[in-house]
């Protein structure tokens, strides 16, 4: 039996992390390419190389560094939440990210 887990807790704080990352980035959730472009940068980051558009060191950099890391903990909840039957959603920023990480991923597995 699976542990109690609160996923749309977890959902809406990561959504806010996101979008305050996102912010410092200005990203604009709307922008789909924008998006999608972050989304590669947060599924190359599973590999061995990750490049970023900024100095690591720099504001910028460290929170892209945050947002990757953001999204792969998204993905962790989302995928426990469908592992124990319950379909996790969020807000407009969570489901613009998410989009863009599923198509990236699709992408990703045709192109092998």
């Amino acid at each position: 039996m699976p542990e109690f887990e609160n996923y749309a807790v977890e959902a809406a704080q990561l959504e806010t992390e996101i979008a305050r990352k996102g912010a410092i980035l200005g990203i604009d959730w709307n922008d789909e390419a924008e998006v999608r472009k972050l989304a590669r940068h947060a599924l190359a980051s599973l590999s061995d190389t990750l490049q970023l558009d900024h100095p690591p060191g720099s504001d910028k950099g460290m929170a892209m560094l945050e947002l990757i890391g953001l999204s792969q903990l998204m993905l962790k909840v989302m995928k426990d939440s469908a592992d124990d039957g319950i379909l996790t959603h969020g807000g407009p920023v969570w489901k613009s990210l998410a989009r863009a990480l599923w198509e990236e991923a699709r992408i990703a597995k045709e192109a092998k």
